[in-house]
């Protein structure tokens, strides 16, 4: 439970879990960096965090990034279609702008709508993912109030020599997707550049009838609605001997998106992440690191061929952290963040930038079997001024591996342009910030061949903003959501046993019409089971999914029946270096829908040939 500038080292290590795994000796705990934007082990975070590595996306076999998620605990998507379709994050009942995702450390999202474009991620160009549930805007600043999601790409190992990679897969609706890497290094330097590509023809996106009923579609059109997408991707860096290194991360993806719609039914797409990072130590007790990224996203509007409009937005950022180890197991944190907002369109907005500063501090102690963690941050936004947040957290650890948490903290988060001002002179410019303040106790076990962690919590969020009956904007004044979430880990007879529950109440408490209805899109009850086994070289696996109730609007006329999913896999080593992986989707072939009158995909099969030396 150690908290001191030595567990920075242990950063470069999770990176190579997957080596350090093949081992015979017992696993360590992985490292984590997104909940306290340092260096700890998941034993010791306060927060509820769930780790995800390249090693279990192989496990899984998912298509998508959303597809990997869906289930996790407080993780609920809504998705207008199938593959490639805007998919939207409610993390524990929270608005989907209120998620920050991260990719590398840079900050990823559309300025104009707010939203992370999960869909146009390359699940293949993924190394290892990191999910905090609960506020961190005492770290990060606006729109981490239902929690952070930071997306590491694929990196290069320390092992020495080139190592190629390569994956190809073909399924149902006519998908082709591959992926070609080379990667290495040495104990000093890493690298790797990668290239994707994935092409389906996709599934009718609105389901018929959907004009009729004014759904989201408007509009009938009974034809498959493809999607493509191009990617590269490059990591490379130095640590010297000192501990000193330089980094550098580039993320590119390039999309194209057909869908059902009034006036606009196909979107050309570009999505780039770039970020570079120096760290270094000025004196022995203090670590320095500085960082700049840019986040571009552009979408371009088509009426089958022809263009009707686009909107360009762009995000630059940069922050200096400071960690010193002030005594024994005692870190103290500071830092400055400044991001710059632009975004351009051929509609005009009534403001195209902004930009918001942001100075933070935060504690880490441990004190025998207690943990202590304090957090606060003042950001100045040009817009709409000064807001001040903070978090409080206290860790108790028992025997036998059981710990007691608690923790408490507000978090914020400002309007976007589409909710300010789209289309031009329209929007709400009198919307007013979304502030909130959450409470949360969590017990939870690490033991050797299973664990598990009970987390319960609520979630009061003040000028909430929601659509109403007119899709107008507007500050609900009050909402409340309480949650309580699983999970249970094992190893039984050689089979791995992963499940996650989610208990929600995401409640409506303006006191108008809509007061005590079920905030939309938001999934009351989730339920996930991952069993997997292997046999020598082969391997099998099923993941079942089940879904309660959801509504797609805020009055809770339209409903979103609950659901079920059964996933089956199975893979096999033929050699050393060579795998083939086998996966039925959605086994029973069931309907259902996560946004009113869009379709999601029925049974679908995948194979995959994959060719990748460092899992051996």
């Amino acid at each position: 439970m150690k908290k001191t500038l030595l567990a920075a080292a242990l950063l470069s290590c999770t990176m190579a879990a997957r080596a350090a795994d093949q081992n015979d000796a017992a696993p360590l705990a992985p490292v984590i960096v997104t909940a306290t934007r340092t260096a700890i082990t998941v034993d010791d975070a306060l927060s509820s965090v769930t780790v995800i590595t390249r090693a279990d996306i192989e496990r899984l076999q998912p298509v998508s990034v959303s597809d990997l998620l869906t289930g996790l605990p407080g993780v609920t998507f809504a998705q207008t279609g199938g593959l490639g379709q805007q998919t939207s994050l409610f993390l524990r009942g929270t608005n989907s702008t209120h998620t920050l995702l991260l990719v590398d450390g840079v900050r990823v999202g559309s300025v104009s709508a707010g939203l992370a474009a999960f869909e146009q991620i390359p699940v293949e160009q993924v190394e290892r993912i990191e999910i905090v549930r609960g506020p961190r805007s005492s770290l990060y600043g606006a729109d981490a109030i239902g929690g952070v999601i930071q997306i590491f790409t694929r990196r290069g190992s320390h092992d020495g020599g080139l190592q190629p990679s390569f994956s190809v897969t073909t399924g149902s609706n006519k998908l082709l997707s591959g992926q070609f890497g080379l990667s290495g290094g040495d104990q000093h330097a890493w690298y790797n550049l990668a290239v994707g590509a994935l092409h389906t023809r996709g599934i009718n996106a609105c389901r018929i009838g959907a004009a009729e009923a004014f759904a989201g579609c408007y509009t009938d059109e009974p034809d498959r609605d493809g999607y493509r997408n191009k990617n590269l991707s490059a990591n490379a860096g130095y640590r010297w001997d000192n501990g000193a290194e330089l980094g550098g991360t580039w993320l590119r993806n390039l999309g194209e998106i057909h869908y059902d719609g009034s006036y606009q039914n196909r979107s050309r797409t570009v999505q780039q992440v770039a970020g570079s990072h120096l760290s270094f130590n000025p004196l022995q007790a203090w670590k320095t690191t500085l960082s700049v990224g840019q986040n571009l996203d552009r979408y371009d509007n088509y009426e089958n061929q022809a263009f009707v409009g686009y909107i360009y937005s762009r995000r630059n950022q940069a922050s200096w952290q400071n960690d010193i180890s002030v005594a024994s197991n005692q870190l103290l944190t500071l830092g400055i963040d400044w991001q710059g907002e632009h975004i351009d369109s051929d509609t005009g907005f009534l403001a195209s930038h902004r930009n918001d500063t942001g100075s933070y501090a935060q504690y880490q102690g441990t004190f025998g079997r207690n943990e202590v963690e304090l957090s606060a941050r003042r950001d100045h936004n040009s817009q709409f001024g000064n807001h001040n947040t903070g978090a409080a957290a206290w860790g108790y650890h028992f025997d036998d591996g059981l710990k007691l948490s608690a923790s408490y903290g507000s978090a914020f988060h400002a309007p976007t342009f589409n909710d300010l001002y789209y289309p031009y002179g329209s929007g709400n410019p009198n919307l007013k910030p979304e502030k909130s303040r959450s409470a949360e106790l969590g017990l939870s076990q690490q033991l050797a061949g299973w664990n598990w962690a009970v987390n319960a919590y609520q979630t009061r969020i003040s000028q909430l903003i929601a659509l109403d009956a007119n899709y107008y904007p507007s500050n609900i004044s009050k909402a409340r959501i309480r949650g309580v979430e699983g999970q249970l880990g094992a190893t039984l007879a050689g089979w791995q046993l992963q499940g996650y529950l989610t208990w929600l109440q995401p409640r409506n408490e303006d006191g108008g019409a809509n007061d005590g209805k079920v905030l939309p899109r938001r999934r009351e009850h989730t339920a996930r089971v991952d069993l997997d086994r292997r046999f020598g070289a082969f391997g099998v696996g099923a993941t079942v999914f089940a879904a309660g109730r959801g509504f797609d609007d805020a009055a809770n006329r339209h409903r979103l029946g609950g659901y079920s999913t059964t996933d089956l896999r199975a893979s096999w080593h033929f050699t050393p270096d060579w795998q083939v992986e086998a996966r039925l989707a959605n086994v029973f072939d069931h309907h259902y829908e996560t946004v009113w009158y869009y379709n999601q995909p029925g049974r679908s099969a995948f194979l995959t040939l994959r060719y990748s030396p460092a899992t051996r």
